[in-house]
Formats: C-alpha cells, sequence, structure tokens
C-alpha cells in the first residue's frame, strides 16, 4: 500500500454526522484525557492485532470501533490521566513487520525491544480531551489547495485499510476512481470561474471533500463527494453541504444537500439545487444565487455560476 505520507489537521466543524456522540467508561477522575495510536505493517496481511502493555491507569477504550485492525494497520484508542509528557506504551506483534506508528500528525520514534525481536515500545502523548480529538491519527488526507475561498482534501482510500461498514461490501473502486477526478475538476471550475475569490471577498469558502473507507469514528457511506460553500470561515457558519452519491461506474445519481436551519434538500437528475450565500434577505432569506448545481443522465454534474459561464464537470 502507498505509504501515508500526507497528514494534516481535521477540519474544524466538519459535521459530525455518524461521529461516536459519547465514549463508554469515563470514570478516570476530571483530567481524563485520550490518544489514539495507528500502527501501520510493512506489508499487508491477514487482519490482526498486537499485545499491547500500557502503564498502570491506562487502558484501551472499549468497543469494536475503538480497537480495529485492517490488512495494512492497526488502530486503537487509549485513555487514562493526563499526561502531555507522553506514556510508554509496549507493542509485541509476532512476525509482522511494523513500518511506523502515527499519532496525530506524527510518526513517533519507535524504540525496538533490545530482547524481543518481536517488541518495540513508543512514547503516546495523553493530551486528548476526547476521542473524536485524535481523528487525524486514523485520517490519511492531502490538501492540494488551502488558501482564501478554497479548502480541498483528498481522502486516500485503500482497499486493505477498509474499517467498519467497508469491511461488509465489495470495494467501491470505481467511486474511489471517479471521486478523485471530480475533485480535480470541481477545483479547477470553482478557480476557473473566478467564484473561489468571490468567496474569499465575503470572507467565505468552497470546500472540495471525498469520502473515507477507513474511519470507524465517522462511517462515511454511501460513497459520495462534495462541493461545500460555507457562508463563513468554517462549517460553524451557515453552510450549503451537498452530498453526490456515485454508483459503482463513478456516476452520480443524487445530491442531498443540507442546508443549515432547513435540514436537507434532495435532487435527482435534472433538478436544478441551488446554492445560496446566506447574506440578506433574497430567496427566502439564504441570500445571493452562488450557483447552481444539475445532475446530468450521463452521471456528470453542471456547474452554472450565477454569474455565468456554465461549466460541465463529467465523471471519469
Amino acid at each position: 500500500m502507498p505509504r501515508p505520507l500526507t497528514r494534516r489537521c481535521l477540519l474544524a466543524g466538519v459535521p459530525a454526522i455518524g461521529l461516536a456522540a459519547a465514549v463508554p467508561g469515563t470514570a478516570h477522575g476530571a483530567e481524563l484525557a485520550y490518544a489514539a495510536f495507528r500502527v501501520v505493517r510493512r506489508l499487508p496481511g491477514e487482519p490482526s492485532q498486537p499485545e499491547i502493555t500500557l502503564p498502570a491507569g491506562y487502558d484501551l477504550v472499549p468497543g469494536a470501533n475503538y480497537s480495529v485492525a485492517s490488512r495494512a494497520e492497526y488502530y486503537t484508542f487509549v485513555r487514562g490521566p493526563h499526561d502531555a509528557a507522553g506514556i510508554e506504551v509496549n507493542l509485541r506483534w509476532p512476525d509482522t513487520t511494523v513500518e511506523t506508528v502515527i499519532h496525530q500528525d506524527l510518526r513517533l520514534p519507535i524504540r525496538p525491544d533490545p530482547t524481543d525481536r518481536h517488541g518495540l515500545a513508543f512514547t503516546l502523548p495523553m493530551s486528548q480531551v476526547s476521542v473524536n480529538a485524535n481523528q487525524p491519527t486514523i485520517q490519511v488526507w492531502s490538501h492540494p489547495d488551502i488558501s482564501p475561498g478554497m479548502n480541498w482534501r483528498i481522502e486516500h482510500n485503500d482497499p486493505d485499510r477498509v474499517a467498519g461498514p467497508w469491511t461488509t461490501v465489495p470495494w467501491p473502486a470505481g467511486e474511489v476512481r471517479s471521486v478523485v477526478h471530480q475533485l480535480v475538476a470541481a477545483h479547477a471550475i470553482c478557480r476557473d470561474s473566478g467564484m473561489v475569490d468571490v468567496a474569499a471577498a465575503k470572507g467565505h469558502r468552497f470546500v472540495l471533500m471525498g469520502f473515507e473507507t477507513n474511519n470507524t469514528l465517522h462511517a462515511d457511506n454511501p460513497p459520495h463527494w462534495h462541493i461545500s460553500y460555507n457562508s463563513g470561515p468554517d462549517f460553524s457558519a451557515p453552510t450549503h453541504n451537498p452530498h453526490f452519491w456515485l454508483d459503482p461506474a463513478g456516476r452520480n445519481f443524487y445530491n442531498g444537500m443540507d442546508v443549515t436551519g432547513l435540514g436537507r434538500f434532495r435532487y435527482y437528475v435534472g433538478d436544478p439545487a441551488p446554492l445560496y450565500d446566506f447574506i440578506g434577505d433574497a430567496d427566502g432569506g439564504r441570500g445571493n444565487l452562488v450557483l447552481t448545481f444539475t445532475l446530468r443522465e450521463d452521471g456528470g454534474i453542471d456547474i452554472d455560476p450565477a454569474d455565468g459561464p456554465g461549466y460541465a464537470c463529467w465523471r471519469r
């Protein structure tokens, strides 16, 4: 599998649909902290998990969503007293070569056990306030364009890293290929049309996102992608958040657009789906028209900025 070289922090305020709302067992006191680590195998193999030894007072968060094995890696969550300097974690994984250990955006230094060729140790910072705050540990994204008016991320999906609901369905190969191509096209359209500059001048932004197949805290399915619009600097601002659902051939067939305060609007092939900026009282309080999406019979999307010209985003 490709090495997960590109790391970044979780976008603040991304809608938490499917995220764990609570974690069982919080009897460690007021200074309870959480940390996740992800152990990447040098070569994929049959899913398994290592033996883990933690200091007294620390344990693994219980539940299948919090200790996850795939062919390429294993990740888990630890809870216990806050310790920013870190605790020593001992790990033993017979007949498995560990490539690296990830925590948040860090590759943790590994100390081999001189007495056991299957053993190693590392120092794990215990400083996060919740399980969910550790999402960067298990998300492998690239951010090709973070600039005024634009936030674009690409999720690095891999069949050897599947987790959660993705382990019960065939690998979505067509959807994974299509979403990256369409994100590239959507970014070019947003830039070429001048819509990014207009959004930036308002203090707004477009957010281009795909879907992830390895995160049990975010059951990000069925396969879909987004050209979202935040009427502000992040998802805490009023937002139009389309979900473009993909079929196995990578064709767009449904747009479930979540609109702050108004719920989900449902659009199908041929239905114009307007997106507004929430500035002023026009259009029932949704403000000025930014653009209109229309799903086409061929599975592509027509993108028509309010000031023209129109564009076509083709699936490949």
